[in-house]
């Protein structure tokens, strides 16, 4: 299979480089801003450098692909509406018609629990507790916590109107992805371990101590993610789905069942098995 990766070199990107790039199966073609030199760990893969607001280059670059993966976007909830109207509306948009204008088959779109975000605002802290009884899942109303919230909803309702209009992309997955870190903070105290790297806050303060316990609610491991990834580019069962990005943490708010069911995502990791960071 043949897959174009937008946005390759960020959180969830490198995820799938670690876990996917040496599959057989696959032949994955990088499309990013910049390159990598070849002596950064992410140096020396096929890359083309471009803008997801260039629609024409992302079109050629999307040529003769089986499948995209799309992950291009301004990713944080703080922005405001100039930053994510380029790369998040436009550059979706971009992306839809560049697969349905190439054929592209299946189209994966990186969108956020933050489309649900206010369904946390309402309910935290005590939505971190173990056992805390609410659970949303792909039917639940969407409750945008940030113009980037908002945004990912818009992209996720463009997938929709892209599959049941056109003739490609002919399957779409949105994926609400909850906490995808990097390496070296892919664990459930990874935010609270950079928090301290970052001079933020102290370990072991009430700051560190919320942060790790709704990453224990909201991780997604690197393995996990890439796997989920994995399961909707080898799916031929779904026209269009929402399904949500965690591993199988005890205490997630989120709905895996219908991932479970639909395509057979069966994550490993549980933020409750860890105790303390990594030595």
């Amino acid at each position: 299979m043949d897959v174009l990766v937008t946005g390759a070199y960020g959180r969830c990107g490198t995820a799938l480089i670690d876990h996917l790039h040496d599959d057989d199966g696959y032949e994955f073609t990088y499309y990013n801003r910049s390159d990598r030199p070849d002596d950064h760990p992410y140096g020396g893969y096929e890359t083309i450098v471009g803008n997801v607001t260039e629609g024409e280059k992302l079109r050629e670059a999307s040529a003769d692909r089986d499948a995209m993966v799309h992950m291009a976007a301004y990713p944080s909830p703080s922005g405001d509406w100039t930053d994510v109207l380029e790369p998040n509306i436009v550059g979706t948009y971009n992306a839809l018609e560049a697969a349905r204008e190439e054929q592209v088959e299946t189209f994966v779109f990186l969108s956020t629990n933050h489309v649900v975000g206010l369904y946390e605002t309402e309910h935290a802290p005590e939505l971190y507790e173990r056992d805390y009884s609410l659970v949303v899942d792909h039917t639940d109303p969407v409750r945008p916590d940030s113009y980037y919230g908002a945004s990912k909803s818009f992209g996720e309702d463009l997938c929709r109107y892209y599959v049941e209009e056109f003739e490609y992309p002919k399957q779409v997955y949105s994926l609400r992805v909850g906490t995808v870190n990097m390496p070296e903070y892919d664990h459930p105290y990874g935010n609270a371990e950079s928090g301290v790297d970052d001079g933020d806050f102290e370990r072991g303060s009430p700051e560190y101590e919320r942060a790790v316990a709704r990453m224990k609610c909201t991780w997604q491991s690197r393995r996990d993610f890439a796997h989920e990834v994995e399961c909707c580019l080898t799916d031929d069962t779904v026209d269009y789905g929402i399904f949500y990005g965690v591993s199988d943490n005890q205490r997630r708010w989120f709905d895996l069942e219908h991932a479970r069911s639909w395509i057979d995502y069966n994550p490993r990791d549980d933020g409750d098995e860890w105790d303390e960071p990594p030595a």
